[in-house]
């Protein structure tokens, strides 16, 4: 028995619920979003949302990533096309460390496609400075990663899935390093493990303070190198291809647009792995990329897949503060600088300006506390002394220490006239990581067939309310090889049926509007787009309360109808595509789904924290499950382009 979500009813029903629909209980409608809080004897995370199936230098290399891109190679039976449709066995969105780890194994039973939206290695894991945490040190335990996960989690961790994570975890480091990801070593030979915030144990294996850049590096190595990999770069996902049969929905395929040359391109796959990151830029101030704008998520959404726990958004205590900078950056960011986690972990100390240390004020672990807990102890700090920043000061540390760890951080700080090994650190919060996403069961399923998750873009039940430093990539590995089996039995039981391109409408690009209307199309999106930025970032920050999240919700509804309008009046059609606007339109979808989510809880647990209700509630120690819905008013961005096909019983 598979789950099931019955075409239009907007309500989700789980095989082992005892009760359906509007009978289950108590749920309240938010924004055309249902919510159920499911008590754990019903529902436990585990049942899933469907039931199928001193320190050695480390060396780089700075030669571009450009080198590992691979054009498209030998049609195969199996890797079918005619020019604006491809066919494969699997199909990737995403280029980071879930989507390229997965795509290196299932290459071994089939085609597979890796769509990215920019370049290969435009992707959060690229950014990740801090490490993978695993259980590699004798005096280290399974059990102590797991509580430390837990704590960190605000006890809404599933604990199934955090003992798969934390035990499987050294085995997917040792993965790595056999495919030539080189992290650090000490004197002794053996793996320098760093500590950072949260963690009772060095356990955190890195590569100076750039351990995403060299994992993704060695994964797009690994992966130029497979005839049965194609990497389609520069092409962003539009909308998931969707039927239902029966009532069960099923994934066939994702529609893209090739940015370069303003193509649609449909890949119809048997098997989609949705890897696509976070959404960080729902937020004026992020450590994310600019791609990540909520895209995987927003997709998954609007074809019915179930969503959970969007309310944690976490923003990292500590990135760096341009208005601090002796000197000032020539232009603003796309994203904010990083000051890893593992700063803290190795001594660094949080001042206010008035170089007072304060984290001991509000915690007993000090700078070591969980992100949650240090961001909002710098939000109150700048609040209550009307200040644009902190100070994060590393320099006690001798200075080879300091060079050794973190030799990317030192020359970023060095580069705007700060010294990090005889001055502190301007630091101010900034979103970002996404702990809420598809919700997915223990092989990275989702409720929609064929569709599987990993990464960021997916809530595992591993985080809880706030994630524990370095578990991020930590997670993307395991949940991406744990998806690998079920996505092979899929395939193998899937065929592609060549009609199957034909069952939608096409997006198009909208070069019938001309230039001049795309010019203002454009300038308006936008300015939108900072609009709600600031929203999100003034009313759903690190500290929230009803009214305002009520405000945010408000404002946020009329700025998308203002924005639609603008569009709809010029011309545009809800079939036409483009980068930014169909970015906004997935901005717009993530955003409300973070102040839907936040509304419904009614407590204060990790990162949400609301001055409305302040405490933990036990009872209240549940996921937040957001169903799929098909609202009677539904906006452009809560909706696909096109409506899913229906599949003819024989």
């Amino acid at each position: 028995m598979t789950t099931c979500i019955p075409a239009g009813s907007g309500n989700l029903h789980f095989g082992v619920a005892p009760c359906k629909g509007q009978g289950c209980g108590r749920m309240s409608w938010v924004s055309g979003v249902t919510f159920k809080r499911y008590i754990r004897k019903e529902l436990s995370w585990s049942c899933r949302v469907s039931r199928f199936s001193e320190i050695q230098r480390w060396k780089f290399s700075l030669s571009p990533f450009n080198e590992y891109w691979k054009p498209l190679g030998t049609v195969t039976s199996s890797c079918l096309r005619d020019g604006s449709t491809k066919y494969f066995d699997f199909a990737v969105i995403g280029s980071g460390v879930a989507g390229l780890r997965y795509a290196l194994e299932v290459a071994k039973h089939g085609s597979v496609a890796v769509i990215t939206k920019a370049e290969p290695h435009e992707c959060n894991t690229n950014y990740a400075q801090g490490g993978v945490s695993a259980v590699l040190c004798p005096s280290d335990s399974v059990e102590s990663h797991m509580h430390d996960t837990i704590v960190a989690g605000a006890y809404l961790c599933d604990e199934e899935t955090v003992r798969v994570v934390c035990t499987e975890g050294a085995d997917r480091v040792r993965e790595l390093i056999a495919m030539d990801a080189s992290f650090d070593h000490g004197e002794d030979g053996n793996l320098h493990l760093a500590r950072e915030g949260g963690h009772s144990h060095h356990r955190i294996v890195h590569a100076a303070d750039m351990t995403g850049r060299e994992i993704e590096r060695a994964l797009l190595k690994a992966v130029v190198n497979d005839s049965n990999i194609f990497m389609f770069q520069h092409h962003f996902a539009i909308d998931l291809l969707t039927c239902q049969d029966g009532s069960d929905t099923v994934c066939l395929g994702v529609d893209t647009l090739n940015t370069e040359t303003l193509e649609v391109i449909r890949f119809i796959s048997k098997v989609i792995l949705l890897a696509s990151g976070g959404a960080g830029h729902i937020y004026g101030s992020t450590t994310n990329p600019l791609v990540t704008t909520g895209d995987g998520m927003a997709m998954a959404h609007r074809a019915l897949a179930v969503m959970s726990n969007m309310e944690f958004v976490q923003f990292h205590p500590t990135a760096l503060a341009d208005e601090g900078l002796p000197i000032k950056p020539m232009k603003s960011r796309e994203n904010a600088f990083l000051i890893t986690e593992a700063v803290r972990g190795d001594g660094g100390i949080l001042y206010n300006l008035g170089m007072e240390r304060f984290m001991p004020l509000y915690d007993e672990r000090a700078e070591l506390a969980p992100r949650d807990v240090v961001a909002r102890s710098i939000d109150d700090q700048l609040k209550k002394r009307n200040e644009k920043y902190v100070l994060l000061d590393i320099s006690h540390n001798p200075t080879d220490k300091i060079l050794s760890h973190f030799p990317n951080i030192a020359a970023e700080c060095l580069r705007y006239g700060v010294d990090l090994t005889h001055q502190p650190i301007p630091v101010v919060p900034a979103a970002h990581y996404m702990c809420g996403g598809v919700r997915a069961g223990l092989q990275g399923e989702t409720n929609v067939r064929g569709l599987y998750v990993a990464g960021e873009v997916a809530c595992t039940g591993l985080h809880g309310a706030n994630r524990l430093a370095s578990n991020s990539l930590l997670e993307a590995l395991v949940f991406a090889r744990r998806a690998v089996q079920p996505s092979i039995d899929h395939m193998k039981s899937s065929r592609h049926d060549l009609s199957a391109s034909n069952w939608w409408a096409r997006p198009v690009a909208p070069l019938s509007l001309g230039s001049d209307v795309m010019d203002k199309i454009l300038i308006m999106t936008r300015k939108v787009r900072k609009e709600l930025q600031s929203i999100m970032w003034e009313y759903v920050g690190i500290v929230r309360s009803t009214t305002r999240l009520e405000f945010a919700e408000q404002k946020i509804d009329e700025l998308e109808a203002n924005w639609e309008d603008y569009l709809f009046k010029r011309g545009w059609v809800p079939t036409m595509v483009g980068l930014e606007s169909c970015e906004m339109r997935n901005i717009f979808c993530c955003a409300k789904l973070v102040v839907s989510s936040a509304l419904a809880r009614h407590e204060s647990r990790g990162l949400h924290y609301t001055v409305d209700f302040p405490h933990l509630v036990e009872s209240k120690r549940l996921p937040t499950i957001i169903w799929p819905c098909s609202s009677v008013k539904s906006s452009w961005s809560s909706r696909q382009l096109h409506k899913p096909a229906l599949i003819a019983k024989q």
